[in-house]
């Protein structure tokens, strides 16, 4: 059930008039087996506009609302996205050095909403989540961030592995968080550009963005607990990031 603090646009008529009035959308359910002009032109609106979708039975858009939703249910974002091809090259120009948090595969909106309170306090430039597998930027997100994704810039992809390649070739350094890696993270150099690769805490990083990373670093872990919960590792490294670039 989702929780009653997203905000949520039923129809297919309602969602293109929002989209062309410049709402931000976080998600859109459709109905499997929708079709006609207007769902067409619907997924084209999406495509341009970056909208991440997702085709599911209609039982569950029942389970979410009872009202008349036509097979179309969008929640309404509290955040604005930015492109991160274009946050790069601008801080870029302003003299910065990116620094990126990456969550793949972070679904818990807590830890979402952790991580980008930390981020913000540490500096960082914003937030990537992948549209697939990944935490929703909801209200109780922003609430948990103690309103720090407000005062950070939040991106999405639906290609993370081509985000990742845009972002070496645009300097930055992909550091991996994984408890597989052989360097302990305060002994590995962490200065300059660079993008942060947070994974679920179950799966960690898939294999194949693990192959992208330029470095990889572990915490070590000497009790009981095999690992930290990903919001609090991500603190470590953040604030290790801050330490060695200053």
């Amino acid at each position: 059930m989702t929780a009653p603090s997203q905000q949520m646009i039923f129809g297919l008529h309602p969602l293109m008039e929002a989209i062309d009035a410049g709402r931000e959308i976080s998600k859109v359910l459709l109905r499997k087996g929708l079709a006609g002009d207007m769902y067409r032109e619907l997924l084209v609106s999406l495509r341009k506009h970056d909208i991440p979708s997702q085709v599911v039975p209609v039982e569950k858009l029942n389970r979410i609302t009872r009202k008349n939703h036509q097979g179309v249910i969008a929640f309404v974002s509290p955040v604005e996205y930015v492109r991160i091809e274009n946050l790069i090259p601008s801080l870029f120009e302003n003299g910065e050095n990116p620094f990126i948090i990456i969550c793949e595969g972070i679904t818990d909106t807590r830890n979402a909403g952790a991580i980008a309170r930390t981020a913000e306090c540490a500096g960082a430039h914003a937030i990537l989540l992948p549209t697939k597998g990944s935490a929703m930027i909801s209200a109780d997100a922003v609430k948990t961030s103690a309103g720090a994704l407000n005062h950070i810039a939040v991106c999405r992809t639906d290609n993370l592995r081509s985000t990742l390649v845009f972002l070496k070739n645009s300097g930055l350094k992909i550091i991996a968080a994984t408890e597989k890696a052989r360097d302990i993270y305060h002994q590995v150099d962490l200065t300059g550009p660079a993008a942060l690769l947070l994974g679920a805490e179950d799966a960690g990083i898939p294999a194949e963005y693990l192959r992208m990373a330029d470095v990889a670093v572990k915490i070590p872990v000497k009790g009981h607990v095999s690992s930290l919960n990903v919001s609090a590792a991500a603190a470590v490294l953040m604030y290790e990031m801050v330490k060695q670039n200053h």
